[in-house]
């Protein structure tokens, strides 16, 4: 070695004796192994069966309630609490202490929490996780203030921690079953743990019984606990895995999100999502859905938006696409995302130190006798005290009754010692009697203490006999265990928010993703909704609307009112012809399909015609404009009709100057609206019809009484562009009432008529206007009084207008039986208004805005 500076030399290095030691390295591997594992088990992974904590968070529980934390209090920071827990009980690091921490407080990962929160403590299924800690805030919840309640009494036993500078309790008193309300899970070395959460009144009841019945069955505590009760609600299906569980403590059942199909507005459905399975949170399922969509193996599903908030909780809306089945749908979701999981169980907790696989009775059983425990340790101590307060007591009494004696002793005394000592010797007291008395100011000792006293020492005796009672009847042990175990139910208890299926129950019935064509009915009311029903067959007359009544009509509603009945299939696209003269299409499958439910609850209303069919229906339409885009301010659709065409007569119009026009069923396939008349200035539709045939009749009715019905061939097929022709001759100032068709060829079989065909008509004041301030008379003749004329003529007088009345003010045909209604909606039966084809009608004192048949449910 070369010389250091200064001319000296390092000193040799010391010789050390060799001490090496041959050993098998595996046995050094299996015992460090085993050393290892079961550390992690006992003291990290796995809960005890008693409290079902595992024990950071029964640290965290226990220094929360040393540092004085209560639930009445204010919230301290997070961090404070993890600082103390590491620093005195837990020696592992701070983020494993606040995540179990975290945990506690969750709603959605507890059925019980223990950690009241403050702050972001992460989102369901750990989508986002929880803020730092040196942000939120915590404090102890009730909950936990019962699994700590009498810890102090020497309820449970106590170790050293890891220095062994302090103790901390080996269990707590639990005077909640934790472990099962509030499950667990954890991964050891070589085994893990899986526990579901359950319902804490259930649980408490199951305990209350086993502690009456140690003999019971499983069968008989599954009347109390019929399966778990997670957190986030949801639906379990199948129970045989967890009857298994319950029995072995191994058990895997499914569970279910919560969702139900809404119509979300007049065009949309939708499958709103309120309630996810355990552990599963709202992004994982989003993501998988969006996934499932992009790859196309999933249809149906237009949308998806996440409307969850803190007022209405978990709110996933998935919009269905118009012609496919929600319950379709929402099989496939299940089936494909994780709105369907799994959750094994795997009762694994520790029994002695050791770890056991458990079943329901013996969980159930093994938290009773901690109880039983706890209560009895409880009662010894609280005797022990009340004994040793009595002895005090005691001796305080016999000094009162010899006050003077003592005094004496005492002041004749040399010191303290010598003093405490002739007490023990004049008055038979023990050194711990004669302390108290020497510790006790003479101002205890007046009359009104010594009263006092002897109410304390009676009281004192009663407890310890009540105690004693306890302690030496083990019925009376256990009984109280039951009733402070009822209390703790009635404290904490809420009500179950899984629902428990049988298995399949749950699954949607199997039924095509895409709606089916099938032939249903459009109907128009008058009031301007729409409806669509299914159809069993368009040729059984008695399903279609039309049929003679035979009952009152009281159930019939302004909305029920027909304008217009078109048979079509579900997938179809149909026009809505306005009174602009414009055609414009829109979809069938986009107007919501009455339920059966709803047919069902119209049937049993008390309305119907006597075989029945009940009338009413169109009352829950929804109104045109949402399925018919674009309509300009005053514009409204008159009709209905399939764009198709096939062997139809088209559509024929009318319009207010007398115009009538057939329109050829040739309309652009690459437009979704396109005008069928080109209408002069200040002109408008009055009506339109669907046309099936050439043997319909046309009807124009004018505001100065005349009516005049001509065979729609005699109208000669246009072209879109083209104006119309001469439909009816009218008289200066006169102008068209309304317009339609009559005959068995108008929109079959739908339109069929029930009965004959009638003519009302409303005379007034005001022509051209809707009820005027004048009185009013209406009159229903019969269409067959009518003659045919040409077109392009004058007609025939339909009405003789009384003093007062100077113009038609309503008008209609079609088949009987009719019906009116105000602008109020009170309906008027008018099948009693009769009268002669020229002749005058009768006064009514309601003004009508809307007539028509009223509608019968197919």
């Amino acid at each position: 070695m070369p010389p250091r500076r200064g001319g000296t030399t390092a000193p040799p290095p010391e010789e050390f004796e060799e001490n090496i030691v041959d050993i098998d390295v595996t046995e050094e591997m299996r015992g460090s192994y085993l050393e290892y594992a079961y550390s992690v088990i006992y003291s990290r992974a796995l809960p005890d069966a008693r409290d079902g904590l595992k024990p950071v968070q029964r640290r965290i529980l226990y220094q929360m309630n040393e540092m004085g934390l209560r639930p009445d209090r204010g919230h301290v920071k997070c961090a404070r609490v993890v600082g103390d827990v590491m620093g005195r009980l837990h020696p592992h690091g701070d983020s494993a202490i606040y995540d179990a921490l975290v945990r506690l407080a969750q709603p959605w990962a507890m059925r019980l929490p223990l950690v009241d929160g403050h702050g972001n403590f992460g989102s369901l299924g750990g989508d986002d996780a929880p803020a730092a800690m040196r942000y939120t805030e915590c404090r102890p919840t009730q909950a936990a203030m019962a699994m700590v309640e009498s810890i102090d009494e020497d309820t449970v036993d106590f170790g050293p921690n890891y220095d062994g500078q302090e103790t901390e309790p080996q269990v707590l008193p639990a005077a909640i079953p934790n472990l099962l309300v509030n499950g667990t899970a954890g991964i050891a070395v070589g085994m893990a743990t899986n526990m579901a959460p359950h319902n804490l009144n259930e649980v408490i009841a199951a305990a209350r019984y086993l502690l009456k019945h140690p003999d019971a069955s499983l069968e008989q505590l599954m009347k109390y606990v019929p399966g778990p009760d997670l957190p986030t609600g949801g639906h379990i299906a199948g129970l045989d895995g967890i009857r298994e569980a319950y029995e072995t403590g191994r058990g895997i059942f499914k569970t279910r999100a919560t969702a139900k199909i809404e119509q979300l507005n007049a065009r949309k459905t939708g499958i709103v999502v309120t309630e996810l399975p355990y552990g599963v949170g709202p992004e994982k399922v989003i993501t998988r859905i969006k996934d499932l969509v992009q790859a196309r193996k999933i249809t149906g599903i237009s949308d998806l938006k996440d409307l969850t908030d803190r007022n209405r909780g978990l709110n996933l809306v998935i919009e269905v696409r118009a012609g496919f089945n929600p319950e379709a749908v929402l099989a496939e979701l299940y089936r494909l995302t994780p709105m369907e999981d799994t959750f094994g169980i795997n009762n694994v907790a520790l029994v002695d130190g050791q770890p056991r696989t458990l079943g329901l009775k013996e969980l159930l059983g093994i938290y009773i006798e901690h109880r039983v425990d706890v209560v009895r340790r409880r009662s010894e101590f609280r005797r022990r005290k009340r004994e040793d307060r009595l002895h005090l007591v005691d001796g305080i009494l016999i000094a009162l009754l010899n006050i003077d004696e003592v005094i004496q002793v005492i002041r004749t005394s040399d010191d303290s010692s010598e003093a405490k000592r002739r007490l023990c010797q004049i008055f038979d007291l023990t050194e711990i009697q004669a302390q108290y008395i020497l510790d006790t100011p003479l101002r205890r000792l007046t009359r009104f203490d010594k009263l006092e006293l002897e109410r304390e020492q009676e009281t004192l005796r009663t407890e310890i006999a009540e105690l004693t009672n306890i302690l030496d009847n083990e019925d009376v042990l256990r009984d109280l265990t039951g009733s402070e175990m009822a209390d703790v139910a009635k404290k904490f208890g809420t009500p179950r928010r899984t629902l428990l299926m049988e298995a399949g129950a749950v699954v949607p019935a199997a039924v095509p993703l895409e709606v089916t064509d099938d032939p249903c009915l459009v109907v128009l009311s008058a009031t301007g909704s729409l409806a669509r029903f299914p159809l069993a067959s368009q040729s059984d007359p008695e399903r279609l609307p039309g049929s003679a009544p035979s009952a009152d009509l009281s159930a019939v509603t302004a909305a029920d009112i027909v304008a217009c009945a078109l048979p079509t299939t579900a997938r179809a696209t149909i026009g809505a012809v306005t009174s602009a003269g414009r055609m414009i299409k829109f979809n069938v499958i986009e107007i919501p399909a009455a339920s059966a439910a709803g047919r069902a609850a119209a049937a049993g209303n008390g309305s119907g015609n006597g075989n029945g069919a009940p009338y009413g229906g169109l009352s829950a339409g929804h109104p045109v404009a949402e399925f018919v885009p674009g309509l300009a301010d005053g514009e409204t659709v008159l009709a209905l009709a399939p764009l198709d065409g096939g062997e139809s007569s088209g559509v024929a119009l009318g319009t207010a100057s007398g115009v009538v026009k057939r329109v050829q069923p040739e309309y652009p396939a690459n437009r979704d609206e396109f005008e069928l008349i080109t209408l002069k200035d200040d002109d408008r539709v009055i009506g339109a019809a669907y046309l099936a045939s050439d043997d319909a009749e046309l009807v124009f009715i004018t505001t100065d009484a005349q009516l005049l019905r001509f065979p729609a061939s005699s109208v000669r097929p246009q072209g879109r562009p083209a104006g119309g022709m001469a439909g009816i001759r009218l008289s200066d100032g006169a102008g068209v009432s309304w317009f339609g068709a009559i005959g068995p060829a108008v929109s079959p079989p739908a339109g069929a008529p029930a009965g004959d065909p009638v003519v009302v008509t409303i005379a007034g004041r005001g022509a051209g206007l809707l009820p005027g301030t004048g009185g009013a008379s209406v009159k229903v003749t019969p269409f067959a009084e009518y003659p045919a004329k040409g077109r392009a003529t004058g007609g025939v007088r339909c009405q003789r207008f009384l003093k007062g009345e100077d113009a038609l003010i309503q008008a209609w045909v079609g088949p009987s039986p009719v019906i009116g209604a105000t602008e109020s909606g009170v309906m008027v039966d008018l099948s009693g208004m009769t009268g002669r084809r020229d002749g005058s009608g009768n006064a009514i004192t309601r003004q009508l805005v809307h007539l028509g048949h009223p509608f019968r449910r197919p």
